[in-house]
Formats: structure tokens, C-alpha cells, sequence
């Protein structure tokens, strides 16, 4: 065929549109895997200079990022001493991305050489920043979440908990917005640090030997639901010795009976620490429904 095949019309309309789409979008500040600091100077109580001093976020943004997109600050687990920051992390933001949600994985300071409240000023710095950057980075200020496993799910859990609306008068523009997430994720989370199914290692690397006796009852997550409390979804297995179930069940309850609206699965089989779960089709499946919960709640894609 002289001058080679032709290119279908139709074709060539669609790539046009794309084009034109992609031209009328803005360039985003910020960008997929991109790696920010949660203050641009020392963070508070800071103990150094090194990687382990420095709080972050590493972004990941979905295929397309409309406007007002829905966010999500991701806090991987490990006893308060180490991050599972892949299959807690990176693999989370992938599945979170497949929704339309923004994920921005969190890199929080960990004991023994911290504890409370930096670990809980680190999450709560990363949903104010994300508040108040919403406009600028095409996210929606009243769609912040935050997610978390194991130890990582009590951090969560306790910025969920422990909130305030943010500080007017900061000369900080981020400490002017508020921390309370818009909803949490809790998978195989420690909850309670004073019942007899309290995971010892997270409690002692977060408040370290002979804490206050008054400050972890507050930490304990039972006693800390009120009617503030955002809505949550909590994924455990019966199967786990190391965070037993009594946590979840617990927490469950003390939402219920605070009125708010909350989800909760417990599977028969599996370890802790699982994650997604991708290699096991029998707890593969409480993604879904997460899935389908975000879809509920107005959080995600609908197809």
C-alpha cells in the first residue's frame, strides 16, 4: 500500500482529545514517588540529622488525578521499631491508586529512640499537610483518611482518637489545619496497652520502660472512642497469636457503642502481617471489600 497503512480516523480524534486533555490539566507540585519532608526545617523533637530523624511522606498518585481527589496517609507497621514500608506500604498506595485515591505512605520516627507523642506528631503533621496543600496538589480537604497495620493501625487508631481543628494563629500554614482523618483503615492493629492481649514490643518501643499509668490507659484505643471518632473499617484474622483478635473485637465495640459507623472482618485463617494478601485467594479478599466500603463512604471509584 503506497505511504504505509492508515491510521483510523477515530484513532486519531482520540488521541487528539488525550492531548488536549493532558494540555488543559495543570502540572502538578508534586509527583508520583516523590519523597517530601513533613517540615522543611528539624522536625520537632528531632535527635539528629540522620534518615531516621527525618518524618516524610512518599507520594503515589493514581492514573489520573482529578480535582478533589481523595487521599490517604498510609502508616506501615513493625512494633514501633521498624516499617514494613513494602507490603504495608508501597503495595497498599498501588491498590489505593487503583481506586482514585492518592496514597502518601508515611515514614514516622520509631522507638526506642522516640516515643509518644512524636510518633502521633508525625501522623498528625502528614493529614494537616495534606489539608492544606489539598488545593494546590488537586486533593479533597474533607476526604483525608488515614490507614494503618499493626503497630502502624495503632497510630492510626490514635490519630483518630487524638485530634484537634488546627492552630489559626500559626505563622506555620500547615499547623493551621485540622488533624482529624475523614476516616481510618485499621488492619490487624494493636489496640489496647493494658489488656492481657496487649503486643508488649509496640508498647514498650513506643512509651519505653515505666511509662505514666494514666498516659496508656489514654492510648489504649478502647477507652479512647468517642462520638468524633471518623468512620473505620478494621481487618483481623482469628488465626493471629502475635496481635490476637480481642484488639479489633474490642475496638469494634467501643465504636458501636459510640455510634460510629464502622465495619469490621474477621477471617478464620491467616498470620499477622499479611498485607494485602496477595498470595493467599482465601484473605485476598478483604480488599474488596474495602473496596467496597471507600465506594460506601464516597472515597473511591465506583467502577
Amino acid at each position: 500500500m503506497v505511504g504505509g497503512p492508515r491510521v483510523p480516523f477515530v484513532i486519531i480524534l482520540a488521541l487528539v482529545a488525550v492531548g488536549t486533555l493532558r494540555a488543559q490539566q495543570p502540572q502538578l507540585p508534586i509527583a508520583d514517588g516523590q519523597v517530601l519532608r513533613l517540615w522543611e526545617g528539624p522536625a520537632p523533637g528531632a535527635l539528629g540529622n540522620d534518615e531516621s530523624d527525618i518524618p516524610t511522606v512518599t507520594v503515589y498518585l493514581p492514573r489520573v488525578m482529578q480535582a478533589r481527589t481523595p487521599a490517604m496517609v498510609v502508616c506501615p507497621g513493625g512494633a514501633y521499631r521498624v516499617l514494613a514500608s513494602n507490603h504495608e506500604g508501597r503495595q497498599v498506595a498501588a491498590y489505593l491508586n487503583s481506586l482514585g485515591i492518592a496514597a502518601f505512605v508515611l515514614r514516622y520516627r520509631l522507638g526506642p529512640k522516640y516515643h509518644h507523642p512524636i510518633e502521633l506528631g508525625d501522623a498528625q503533621r502528614a493529614i494537616r499537610m495534606l489539608r492544606a496543600r489539598a488545593s494546590e496538589w488537586r486533593l479533597d480537604p474533607a476526604r483525608i483518611g488515614i490507614m494503618g497495620f499493626s503497630a502502624g493501625g495503632h497510630l492510626a487508631m490514635t490519630a483518630s482518637t487524638w485530634f484537634d481543628r488546627g492552630n489559626p494563629d500559626a505563622s506555620d500554614v500547615v499547623e493551621r489545619s485540622g488533624s482529624r482523618p475523614d476516616l481510618a483503615v485499621l488492619g490487624y492493629p494493636v489496640i489496647s496497652l493494658v489488656a492481657p492481649w496487649t503486643h508488649q514490643g509496640s508498647k514498650d518501643n513506643l512509651l519505653g520502660p515505666n511509662p505514666d499509668p494514666a498516659l496508656v490507659q489514654r492510648l489504649s484505643g478502647e477507652r479512647a472512642v468517642t462520638k468524633e471518632t471518623p468512620p473505620t473499617f478494621v481487618f483481623q484474622t482469628n488465626e493471629d497469636t502475635t496481635v490476637p483478635a480481642e484488639n479489633s473485637l474490642n475496638y469494634f465495640l467501643a465504636l458501636r457503642n459510640a455510634g460510629v459507623p464502622s465495619e469490621m472482618h474477621v477471617f478464620e485463617k491467616g498470620p499477622h502481617g499479611v498485607g494485602l494478601a496477595n498470595d493467599d485467594p482465601l484473605l485476598a479478599p478483604w480488599s474488596t471489600l474495602l473496596g467496597n466500603w471507600l465506594r460506601l463512604r464516597g472515597f473511591a471509584n465506583r467502577s
